[in-house]
């Protein structure tokens, strides 16, 4: 493989970035189907003459004829021919009585919803209602993200319509970052609400330092799928990808 494949190999691996959690469940029917010994053999022998250092954690049918799902620890998902020679970096659809659905969604949704029952009230940012809580978003955040700030911008009107908005910490330049900085000031603040409204405006707040979750936040959004920000997952695990409107938001989620 020369240089040039090389450098796409790795582009293709690192913008489908899903978590080892998606390789835990097999949700779609086909993928209960063992699948044929030398298929299995063949796609693992394939990827580890071209990259040792994948490591593949599952290989399932994929509902088509020939096509085999290969999950990579720590790494996406791919379609691969039976032979190893081929394979297809994106998303797989299916059409059905409830309508057109992609596969890898399909198996994240319950995936997502496990992971968040986990996640503690108090290593969250939470801007609640002040009268009943008709329901909740969780919100992968980055306080200099400016579709972030123009989310922020509808919390209110959010919690008027009696959603929770709980803000989880993802920088997307990375951890150690100036942006992650500043998030960990904010998660560290005596006032951590009003530390996040005024990183939402562009305003400086006290550095500060403490334990944080905002290293194991920004894990868990590599582990659901998050690849941008604001990236919105409803309590049920669906994922609400970039920027919506509070009157957008709403039906979604009171519905």
């Amino acid at each position: 493989m020369n240089n040039y494949m090389r450098v796409i190999v790795r582009r293709v691996f690192l913008m489908l970035a899903f978590g080892a959690a998606l390789f835990q469940l097999s949700s779609h029917a086909a993928a209960s189907v063992v699948i044929d010994k030398a298929a299995d053999t063949a796609i693992r022998a394939s990827f580890k003459a071209t990259r040792p250092d994948i490591v593949i954690s599952q290989i399932e049918a994929s509902g088509i004829p020939g096509l085999y799902v290969v999950s990579m620890q720590n790494g996406p998902t791919v379609y691969a021919s039976a032979d190893g020679r081929y394979f297809i970096a994106g998303d797989m659809f299916e059409i059905s009585a409830a309508g057109i659905e992609s596969v890898a969604e399909k198996k994240l949704k319950p995936v997502r919803k496990e992971l968040l029952a986990q996640i503690k009230r108090e290593d969250m940012i939470i801007f609640s209602p002040k009268g009943e809580t008709k329901g909740a978003i969780y919100v992968f955040t980055d306080v200099d993200c400016g579709y972030c700030r123009k989310l922020h911008e509808e919390v209110p009107q959010l919690n008027a319509m009696g959603i929770e908005v709980r803000y989880l910490g993802y920088p997307r330049a990375g951890l150690g970052t100036p942006t992650y900085d500043k998030m960990v000031s904010a998660w560290c603040a005596d006032d951590r609400k009003a530390a996040m409204d005024s990183l939402k405006v562009g305003a400086a707040i006290d550095p500060k330092k403490c334990t944080n979750p905002i290293a194991a936040e920004y894990q868990l959004g590599a582990q659901m799928g998050v690849t941008g920000t604001p990236a919105i997952v409803l309590e049920d695990g669906s994922m609400i990808p970039g920027y919506k409107t509070a009157q957008q938001l709403g039906p979604m989620i009171l519905n």
